[in-house]
C-alpha cells in the first residue's frame, strides 16, 4: 500500500526518475480520508494528468481513484506501489471541484470519496470519446457591446427585473464582474424562469459562468425553456438524472471542457465544473429535494453558499418564500435582501383571504370547523366561470386515516397495529404497514363501520366532483403529474408541490386542511407550510385593481386566520414570517442559529463517538433518545438505537464536524462494532 501525502515521514524519500502521483482513493473510511502517493510508470506518464481517473491497488485489493497532482518526490519514507493504469486521461476533476469536495466534506464531517462520488458522475466511454462539439457563434439577437468578452453574448435589458428597486442595480453589478449576494423574494406570477434567465445572461454578457439548482424536473424545464429564449440556442446546457447515464455524462463533459458556461439543473448539478463562474442561483432552497440523502448529505443552499465564497461569484438565493437559512445569511451581511415594494406586490399577488376570519365566521358558524367551509365553495363556483380552479390536498390517497364510526377509536391492524387506511371507494381497510386487509369492526367497541379522518386527494377530487357535477375533475400528485392545464374551466386537486401551471393563471386555488401542515411534529412545520401556499397561491392570477372578479384571482387558505404563517400568507409577507421564525429559534438555540450534529446507532457506539471527539469549548450534549431507524446493520438491535444531538455556537461548526469526523476515524481505525451516522444540520430534529 502506497504512503499517505505529507503525512508518512519527515524526510522527503526520492522517487528516482519516476514521477510521483498524488491519488484521491476511492475509500470511504474516514481513518483512510486522505491522498496517497503512487510511481508513475514511464509508459503511463502521458495519460496519468490532474483530474484523470486512475486504477490503483489498495490494501491488496484494487481500486479507484482520481490523480490529484504530480510530483518529484514524495513524503513518504516506505516503498511505493505503482499506478496500475490509468482509466481515462479525461480530467474530469478540476482544482475547482476538488477543493471545494474538501471544503463539503470538512463542513458535514463526511470523507472527500463519498462527496466525489455525489460530484462526478459514473463514466461513460462512449460519450467521453465523442468529438468535442463546436462552441456555438453569437446569437443573431443582437450584436455584443464592445466591451463584451469574445464570444459572449449581448447584454440583456433588464426586464421583469425592473419591478424590484434594487433589480437593476443587482443586473449592473453582475454585468460589471463584481459578486453581489441576494436574498431574492420573487414576486407571484410566471416571470420568476425569465428573471434567473435574465441574471444568467448578464453575467454571460460579463464573461462569467452561471450555475442554477432548481428542486424537481418541472422548475428545470422552465428554466431551460426560458434560457433558450434568453440566451439563444446552444447556449447552455441542462443536467437531470431523468436524461440517462449516456446524455447525462456527455452533457457533463461539455461543461468540464469548457464548452458550456451556463447550466441549468437538478441537486446533482450544484457540483458541475463550470468554468470562470460567477454566478450561482438556487430556487426554493426550502424545498426538501434540495437536500442530498446520502453521505454526508449536503444541502444545495450550502455547497452553493461555498461555491460563491470560495471563488468570489455572486450568489441568486430565490422563492417565493423565505428559509431561516436565508434569512441568517441576511442577517449576516453575507447576502442582502431583494423584494419588491408593497404596491408591487399588492397588484402581481391574487386576493387572499382565510376561512376562519372574523367576517366569515359571523356569516357561516360551521366554518370553524368544517373541512370545506362555504367561503371556499362559493368562491371555487364564481371562479369556474372565467378558469380553472386549484385545490390543494396535503395528502395523497383516498382515506389516509380512519376511526370507529361509533366511539371515535383509531383503527389499527388487529395483526401489527398499523394505522388503517381506504385506498378507494368501496374497498376494504388496508394496513399501512403489513398490507392486510384488516375487518372493519372496531377493536373497542366491537361495533362495524369506519368514518374517514385524514382524507386524501382521491377522496377529495369525488367530493368536488359531486359539488360541480358539471366541472371536469382531475387529480395531480403521486406517480401521475400533470405538468400543466389549459385555460378552460376545471377542477384541479394536487398534492403540494404537484400544482400543474395554468394557461394564464388559475382563476381561484383552495388550500384544504391547513392543519395538516401547521400540525407536523416539526421544526420547520410553519416555516413549510407557508412556503406551499404561496407557491399553490403564486399560480393564481393577480386580484387587479378592480379586486376578484371575472379578470382577478382569489385564494382561500383553509386555516385559523389568526395564526402567523396564515397572516403572512394573506399580507403576502414570507420576509417578515422568515424573521420571526429566526428570532425565536435564536432565543431557542435552533438551528439555523447555532450549529447541531446529530449522531444515531446503536448506544454503545454513539457513546464511544462522543467520548473519544475533542468538542469545542461550550458544545452541549443532548440526549441520548431511543429511536427506531431501519437504516441501519441488519445484524443490529434497532431498539437499541439512539440518538445524541451535540449543539455549538455557529462559528464553531466546522470544529465540532472535524471532531466527531476524527472520533469516528478512530472507531474505524479499530474496527470497533456499530455504524453510527452522522449528519450536520440535520432538516429534522425529531
Amino acid at each position: 500500500m502506497a504512503g499517505s501525502a505529507g503525512r508518512g515521514g519527515k524526510a522527503k524519500v526520492a522517487a528516482g526518475n519516476l514521477p510521483v502521483a498524488r491519488v484521491a482513493v476511492d475509500v470511504s473510511l474516514p481513518h483512510l480520508d486522505r491522498p496517497f502517493d503512487y510511481l508513475v510508470p514511464e509508459k503511463l506518464s502521458a495519460q496519468a494528468v490532474p483530474g484523470c481517473r486512475v486504477r490503483v491497488r489498495f490494501a491488496g485489493r484494487r481500486c479507484d481513484g482520481y490523480l490529484l497532482q504530480r510530483a518529484d518526490a514524495s513524503e513518504h519514507e516506505g516503498k511505493l506501489a505503482f499506478l496500475e493504469r490509468v482509466v481515462s486521461p479525461e480530467p474530469v476533476l478540476t482544482a475547482e471541484i476538488f477543493g471545494l469536495a474538501r471544503a463539503v466534506a470538512d463542513r458535514y464531517g463526511g470523507t472527500l470519496a463519498d462527496v466525489l462520488r455525489l460530484a462526478i458522475p459514473p463514466r461513460h466511454a462512449a460519450a467521453e470519446s465523442a468529438a468535442a462539439d463546436e462552441v456555438p457563434a453569437p446569437g443573431a439577437a443582437g450584436e455584443p457591446p464592445a466591451d463584451a468578452k469574445p464570444g459572449a453574448p449581448p447584454l440583456p435589458g433588464p426586464g421583469p427585473w425592473a419591478r424590484y428597486p434594487a433589480g437593476p442595480s443587482f443586473l449592473a453589478a453582475l454585468a460589471s464582474g463584481r459578486a453581489p449576494r441576494a436574498a431574492w423574494s420573487a414576486l407571484p406570477g410566471p416571470h420568476w424562469p425569465e428573471e434567473i434567465a435574465v441574471a444568467a445572461a448578464t453575467a454571460a454578457a460579463a464573461g462569467k459562468g452561471t450555475l442554477i439548482v432548481v428542486p424537481d424536473a418541472r422548475d428545470l424545464g422552465l428554466v431551460d425553456a426560458a434560457l433558450s429564449d434568453v440566451l439563444g440556442a446552444g447556449r447552455h446546457v441542462s443536467l437531470a438524472a431523468g436524461l440517462g447515464p449516456a446524455e447525462r455524462y456527455r452533457r457533463w463533459l461539455k461543461v468540464a471542457r469548457g464548452q458550456a458556461r451556463v447550466v441549468a439543473g437538478t441537486r446533482s448539478a450544484m457540483f458541475a465544473p463550470v468554468a470562470g463562474l460567477g454566478l450561482v442561483v438556487i430556487w426554493d432552497d426550502g424545498d426538501d429535494l434540495h437536500a442530498e440523502p446520502r453521505a454526508p448529505y449536503p444541502h444545495v443552499r450550502e455547497v452553493l453558499a461555498l461555491r460563491a465564497h470560495r471563488g468570489n461569484a455572486a450568489a441568486l438565493l430565490g422563492g417565493f418564500a423565505r428559509t431561516t437559512e436565508v434569512t441568517q445569511l441576511v442577517h449576516s451581511g453575507w447576502a442582502a435582501a431583494l423584494t419588491a415594494d408593497r404596491a408591487t406586490i399588492r397588484r402581481s399577488a391574487p386576493r387572499i383571504t382565510a376561512a376562519g376570519d372574523d367576517a366569515e365566521l359571523a356569516r357561516d358558524e360551521a366554518a370553524r370547523s368544517a373541512r370545506m367551509p362555504s367561503l371556499a365553495l362559493r368562491t371555487a363556483r364564481e371562479a369556474l366561470a372565467s378558469g380553472p380552479v386549484l385545490f390543494q390536498v396535503p395528502r395523497r390517497g383516498y382515506v389516509v386515516a380512519v376511526a370507529c364510526e361509533r366511539c371515535g377509536a383509531r383503527a389499527r391492524c388487529p395483526a401489527c397495529g398499523g394505522p388503517l387506511a381506504l385506498p378507494g371507494a368501496g374497498a376494504a381497510a388496508l394496513c399501512g404497514w403489513c398490507g392486510k386487509t384488516a375487518p372493519q369492526r372496531c377493536s373497542q367497541c366491537g361495533q362495524p363501520g369506519l368514518r374517514a379522518l385524514i382524507v386524501g386527494a382521491g377522496r377529495t377530487a369525488e367530493e368536488l366532483g359531486r359539488a360541480f357535477p358539471g366541472a371536469t375533475v382531475r387529480t395531480s400528485g403521486g406517480g401521475d403529474v400533470i405538468p400543466e392545464v389549459g385555460s378552460e374551466p376545471a377542477v384541479i386537486v394536487a398534492t403540494p408541490g404537484a400544482e400543474p401551471r395554468a394557461a394564464g393563471g388559475y382563476s381561484a386555488a383552495v388550500l384544504l386542511d391547513g392543519w395538516a401542515l401547521l400540525g407536523r411534529a416539526s421544526l420547520r412545520a410553519s416555516e413549510e407550510a407557508l412556503r406551499r401556499w404561496l407557491n399553490a397561491a403564486a399560480l393564481v392570477r393577480p386580484a387587479g385593481p378592480r379586486g376578484p372578479g371575472a379578470d382577478g384571482g382569489s385564494v382561500v387558505v383553509v386555516a385559523e386566520a389568526t395564526l402567523l404563517p396564515v397572516q403572512a400568507l394573506v399580507r403576502w409577507d414570507p420576509v417578515t414570517h422568515a424573521e420571526r421564525e429566526l428570532a425565536e429559534r435564536r432565543e431557542l438555540r435552533f438551528p439555523p442559529a447555532v450549529r447541531v450534529a446529530a449522531l444515531t446507532g446503536p448506544d454503545r457506539a454513539v457513546q464511544d463517538v462522543i467520548a473519544a471527539a475533542e468538542l469545542p469549548a461550550g458544545a452541549e450534549v443532548l440526549g441520548p433518545v431511543p429511536v427506531a431507524d431501519g437504516r441501519f446493520d441488519q445484524q443490529q438491535d434497532e431498539a437499541a438505537a439512539v440518538r445524541v444531538l451535540v449543539r455549538v455556537d455557529r462559528g464553531s461548526g466546522t470544529s465540532l464536524a472535524c471532531a466527531l469526523r476524527a472520533a469516528q476515524a478512530t472507531r474505524t481505525a479499530r474496527k470497533d462494532s456499530g455504524v453510527v451516522r452522522l449528519q450536520l444540520d440535520p432538516a429534522e430534529l425529531l
